[in-house]
């Protein structure tokens, strides 16, 4: 049963209402027709309390814009959503491309920093050198699904497709995705199948790059977290470390810094992590199961228009796919061998929610 503005609705009272439930909620797709974004396919999805996203059909079935009443989730960089044709694979060209958003995915034969892979895969190709955080983000979907539908008293939106990251004598994988809500939630599911369709192991790797802007993040700001130790990548990240979960007002002349933290669990296997605005009563959180995407980076950026603080659950470090597969974090998967990730993502919609939050992940810490 859908709870809005205050009570509980049955499917017959809400249609009785209504000419048309999206009216109230659901999912359109729409083509953006403007600048480097022009042709891009995207669906956008309502569930009716003010929580609504774009899921970029065109760009890897990740999600770019999500607000909730008003408030903005997501930072954007001002790439803008551009076409996957824009896509400058070698080096750090993924940059120009790197909208920000909500949700990022990056792998899926590879994510991290760029590095040249002697052993990249089938001897015929020979060495090759690796871009920043890989191809997946810039792979139009195929066999879309956008849809709504009553299960009982619930009202349930999804997008649904398939996004294939191939290569002839290379690895052949294809994700499945399927992100779903529901009316009167003030959150989402993804769902994520990963199989290697080919006839030769391939290697995989996956992060969920999770970008949260203002005003979730500002001065005073903080990450909630169960972080048993954490690691600063390098010296720049090192300097002030005791500060990680602090977010700072936006400081001209800011270097990013990056953080590998170590997560407990709690009692279901699942981890949570969030960006949280006290003083305004508003953030942004992450659950996911632990098992499924061990290594989580924090990667804090406090520059003025690059004012970000990202959440990155991840199957391995987003280093390089050379230093990763050396330290066993790379996983293999064999022929028609899947595998299968659960990411929920919500917002902490007063200071009570982000007190009750903050209480149950430092729970999980003994």
């Amino acid at each position: 049963m859908a709870q809005l503005w205050g009570r509980n609705w049955t499917r017959d009272e809400l249609e009785q209402r209504v000419g048309d439930m999206l009216q109230i909620a659901g999912v359109r797709l729409v083509t953006l027709a403007d600048g480097k974004e022009r042709g891009v396919r995207a669906a956008q999805l309502r569930t009716g309390t003010g929580f609504a996203f774009t899921v970029l059909i065109d760009r890897g079935l990740d999600i770019a814009h999500a607000e909730y009443c008003g408030r903005a989730l997501a930072w954007r960089s001002a790439t803008e959503d551009a076409h996957p044709h824009f896509h400058e694979p070698e080096g750090l060209g993924f940059l120009r491309t790197f909208y920000g958003g909500l949700v990022f995915t990056c792998g899926l034969s590879w994510m991290g920093a760029p590095v040249h892979d002697p052993d990249a895969g089938p001897k015929r190709l020979g060495p090759r050198d690796l871009g920043l955080h890989g191809y997946i983000s810039h792979t139009p979907a195929k066999n879309v699904w956008a849809d709504a539908a009553w299960e009982g008293d619930e009202y349930r939106i999804w997008v649904r497709g398939k996004c294939q990251e191939t290569l002839v004598f290379g690895e052949d994988l294809v994700l499945t995705r399927e992100i779903s809500t529901r009316l009167g939630e003030n959150r989402f599911w993804i769902h994520d199948i990963v199989e290697n369709v080919g006839y030769e192991p391939a290697e995989h790797m996956i992060l969920y790059h999770v970008n949260i802007g203002f005003p979730a993040v500002d001065a005073g700001a903080r990450l909630i977290s169960p972080t048993r130790r954490y690691t600063p990548r390098d010296p720049e990240a090192a300097e002030g470390q005791e500060r990680y979960a602090e977010l700072d007002p936006p400081t001209p002349g800011y270097h990013e810094k990056v953080y590998f933290h170590e997560l407990a669990a709690g009692p279901d296997g699942r981890t949570a992590t969030a960006i949280a605005n006290h003083d305004l009563g508003h953030g942004v959180y992450l659950r996911y199961p632990l098992a499924e995407l061990p290594h989580f980076t924090q990667w804090k950026m406090m520059g003025p228009r690059n004012y970000v603080l990202g959440m990155e659950p991840a199957t391995a470090l987003p280093v390089d796919r050379v230093t990763e597969r050396a330290a066993g974090r790379v996983r293999v998967l064999g022929p028609r061998e899947r595998v299968e990730y659960h990411v929920e993502l919500g917002v902490l919609a007063s200071r009570p929610e982000i007190d009750a939050f903050e209480a149950e992940v430092r729970g999980w810490l003994g």
